[in-house]
């Protein structure tokens, strides 16, 4: 169902690109302390993990295990924030880095994309495991979200979390691709392009991508936007015909019927990676999702407050969607 979003910023701070840009500016230098550890996979590579604190397998305390955005990582600013916000409401925060996202390359040639559910699912399960009178909870940023939507959707009544939440998730990204290559919203795309290309430049240091992918790293340079990236790059990677075919079987808007879980879905109408049509109908959703649509807010954003000291609402609004699903209520 869709519910107005309480989300109201100061006038001078409606704008979508402040709204986007902000969150990162004015946190640079946030620090927050944490575990790491690394999980050796059945495939040959790794994951690694980030926690505000290591568990004990008696732990009851909720987990939250969050899934950053394109080439983001626990240094990124937005995670960290929703990291001490977890830790600050006495529960237990875990980053799952997707492949390729820590310090260290990962040592397959495939790395990870919207629709590639399998890490998460392993992860999720590993420390339902680990960890069984510990209530789950999983919040996805951007194309994290896109990879936990479409988690819900393939598990439907056999998820193992308890709720969930998703904020600025690319549901069609056909037409996310589209969106940022116009106006300022080249800006990011710039900004993201350069990251993976540089993600795939030092794979060739180790990994035989040149004949993986028919490129050399002269050329992967030159691949500019993100549907030529998809098509040279993440397509052939990971089994997709061409950027076109793993667009269509990944956007994970045609999935959010299959959704058993209660999810928030937070969106922003201004938001300048998406268009409104990622903007779901009533028809399209399971009973199970609360759509929270906000005129503004920008690309995981949602700052109010002042210049001097910002608020980042988004920190305030997952604790209090999860903490109703703790009160009285056991897994």
């Amino acid at each position: 169902m869709f519910q107005p979003s309480q989300f109201q910023p100061q006038w001078w701070m409606r704008n979508a690109h402040l709204q986007t840009m902000l969150p990162t500016i004015s946190r640079r230098n946030l620090t927050f302390p944490t575990i790491s550890e690394r999980l050796e996979l059945e495939d040959g590579d790794f994951l690694d993990l980030a926690w505000t604190v290591l568990p004990t397998a008696e732990n009851i305390k909720p987990i939250v295990i969050i899934f950053h955005g394109l080439e983001g990582s626990v240094e990124s600013p937005y995670v960290k924030g929703i990291m001490r916000a977890v830790n600050a409401a006495g529960w237990i925060g875990l980053v799952m880095h997707f492949r390729g996202c820590s310090e260290e390359p990962n040592r397959l040639l495939r790395a990870y994309h919207s629709g590639d559910t399998s890490d998460a699912s392993y992860v999720i399960g590993l420390i339902a495991k680990r960890y069984p009178n510990a209530p789950l909870f999983a919040v996805g940023y951007s194309l994290g979200g896109s990879v936990l939507t479409h988690y819900l959707a393939q598990t439907g009544k056999q998820s193992q979390l308890l709720a969930a939440s998703v904020v600025s998730a690319p549901l069609l990204l056909a037409e996310s691709a589209e969106r940022i290559k116009k106006g300022f919203s080249k800006a990011y795309q710039r900004r993201l392009i350069k990251r993976l290309q540089a993600s795939v430049v030092r794979k060739f240091e180790h990994l035989d991508m040149r004949n993986a992918l028919n490129l050399t790293t002269k050329q992967v340079k030159k691949l500019n936007t993100f549907i030529e990236f998809d098509d040279r790059v993440t397509a052939p990677l990971h089994g997709f015909k061409n950027a076109l075919d793993y667009y269509r079987q990944c956007s994970s808007l045609q999935f959010l019927h299959k959704i058993e879980t209660p999810t928030l879905f937070i969106h922003a109408e201004d938001d300048p990676f998406l268009t409104k049509k990622v903007i779901p109908n009533a028809k399209d959703m399971s009973a199970n999702i609360v759509f929270e649509l906000s005129r503004y807010g920008g690309h995981v954003g949602f700052v109010y407050g002042s210049i001097l000291k910002p608020k980042y609402w988004l920190e305030e609004r997952f604790p209090t969607w999860f903490n109703e699903f703790t009160k009285d209520k056991k897994r």
